[in-house]
């Protein structure tokens, strides 16, 4: 499992975030396991405007190494995990060399083990459980103690899978954010029911 998303991290960002369509993630807690199937992700890099380490400048960009981003400058396979509009954590795969920025966000995940555990977290309808980037981390319980955690390994996984077919793909620009909105960074499993927005 490991030498598989090792594998997968020699890749650039955009095609890491495509490849990770129908990887799953795994989360091991005390009251048992849960899984769910990537299904919607996004791609940030480390010359993009609305990545949270690149700050815009006369001319061009600049990297900003803070606190808060500090574990998207790497590793590879580390989560970076923020805290965002106040009361949400957003699950991201880092996916650049040593000291380069980038990384793909988590946007959405199919549930496919311990449902009944996700909605003692969330407490919704069912529908709503996984369905985008503040919703999986509360069904999952990921938090900043999870913050530059290893990814190939427990109690958070991500287990890739076979490349999708490409007619199962649907690439779209990015959404809730301000900068560089029209790059077509946006990446979902084409029918899928538990995309955040199509």
């Amino acid at each position: 499992m490991e030498n598989r998303l090792e594998e997968l991290l020699h890749l650039p960002t955009l095609e890491v975030a495509r490849r990770l369509l129908g990887a799953e993630i795994v989360r091991d807690l005390p009251e048992g396991r849960l899984r769910g199937r990537i299904v919607e992700t996004e791609g940030y890099l480390h010359n993009d405007p609305a990545c949270h380490a690149v700050r815009e400048v006369p001319g061009g960009v600049c990297h900003r190494h803070t606190r808060r981003n500090d574990s998207m400058f790497g590793p590879p396979g580390r989560a970076y995990v923020y805290f965002t509009y106040g009361n949400h954590y957003m699950l991201n795969l880092v996916t650049e060399p040593d000291g380069i920025p980038g990384a793909v966000l988590i946007r959405a995940l199919e549930p496919l083990e311990g449902v009944e555990i996700m909605l003692a977290h969330r407490q919704v309808d069912p529908r709503n459980l996984t369905n985008g980037p503040g919703k999986l981390t509360q069904a999952f319980a990921i938090g900043k103690d999870l913050d530059g955690h290893d990814l190939s390994q427990p109690p958070l996984q991500i287990i890739p899978g076979d490349p999708l077919p490409d007619a199962e793909i649907v690439t779209t620009t990015r959404i809730g954010i301000t900068r560089a909105v029209d790059k077509p960074w946006r990446f979902y499993i084409k029918g899928n029911p538990w995309v955040s927005r199509k």
